[in-house]
């Protein structure tokens, strides 16, 4: 079975703490032990395992991808809608659109530290991130 969030973005790049929705999902699967994915399947968001207890780690995250790959740059890319988006193209290729993470106990096997985030790139919009959860 597929669990899907939806999630609404607020800001033009963000990154949102979702471990706790993804944790939900596996204790409704029932599931003791096996593998969750958790993927999204928009070209402008990725998904990313890396701490979340200070704030300010997320802000320095999408400010170096913003020195990396500045919203306003020539890029080839132009979407229809009105605005070139190919940072939040490049951003997400970066980062990736779905992770991996072992399921122990019918609990995400996550570092002490480690928690999912999804990262928009190219908001606010509606969105979805779908978690799968295998049995081993």
């Amino acid at each position: 079975m597929v669990y899907s969030l939806a999630i609404q973005t607020k800001n033009k790049q963000e990154i949102i703490d979702i471990t706790d929705k993804v944790q939900e999902a596996i204790k409704k699967s029932g599931i003791k032990q096996g593998t969750c994915i958790v993927f999204t399947p928009h070209t402008t968001a990725g998904i990313l395992i890396n701490e979340c207890t200070d704030k300010n780690l997320h802000q320095d995250i999408l400010n170096k991808l913003e020195q990396l790959i500045p919203t306003k740059s020539k890029y080839k890319h132009n979407c229809e809608d009105g605005g070139c988006n190919a940072h939040a193209h490049i951003k997400s290729s970066i980062i990736g659109a779905s992770k991996i993470i072992f399921i122990e106990n019918n609990k995400l096997l996550l570092g002490t530290w480690q928690r999912i985030s999804y990262c928009e790139f190219d908001g606010p919009r509606q969105r979805k991130v779908h978690i799968k959860v295998l049995k081993d």
